[in-house]
């Protein structure tokens, strides 16, 4: 993995995002989600009546890693392999067991793997599902990953599954007590 540890601001949330891993610009910013695949992602949260500086501020974010995993040679970034996501583990459990989150929002399938089991993003995009995750009950409602190189989310079933992810998070009680 290179360059430096990226991650969100220290915020007491019942609200925990998880990303994959921070991009190749995210660690120059200093802050997940800071580049292409965060525009998509804030303008979907904007959609559900939460902008970007209020979502950084009220939403705890972090990642399965914590660094940037690197280009992949056949374009994109390269995938997180399973001895980096064990490296990294105990930070996303110790982060979970502080914050005991009612709802996580996974975004991207690795994200989402780490909490449920799945093949198909279809298979879990736009339904809430209860988790117990380190010995912790909380809500799961899966996002596509925004990045651009991805079509998934621009194409049916993509697009009406993320209308029905994004509505279901609008309506939680997390949601709803971080908007006030």
């Amino acid at each position: 993995m290179i360059g430096s540890v990226v991650s969100g601001n220290p915020v007491l949330s019942p609200i925990m995002l998880i990303g994959q891993a921070p991009g190749d610009k995210e660690g120059k910013f200093g802050k997940p989600f800071a580049w292409t695949a965060g525009k998509t992602m804030f303008k979907w949260f904007e959609r559900i009546g939460m902008d970007e500086a209020s979502f950084r501020e009220r939403v705890y974010m972090a990642a399965v890693c914590r660094c940037f995993p690197g280009k992949n040679p056949k374009g994109g970034d390269r995938v997180p392999s399973p001895r980096e996501i064990e490296q990294c583990a105990d930070w996303l459990q110790a982060e979970m067991n502080l914050l005991k989150p009612k709802l996580i929002i996974p975004v991207g399938k690795l994200a989402i793997q780490q909490l449920l089991s799945v093949d198909k993003l279809s298979e879990v995009i736009g339904q809430l599902h209860r988790a117990t995750i380190h010995g912790h009950a909380t809500d799961v409602i899966p996002l596509p990953h925004p990045s651009g190189a991805s079509t998934w989310h621009r194409t049916e079933p993509g697009v009406t599954l993320l209308g029905s992810a994004l509505a279901t998070i609008q309506s939680h009680p997390a949601w709803l007590k971080v908007c006030e």
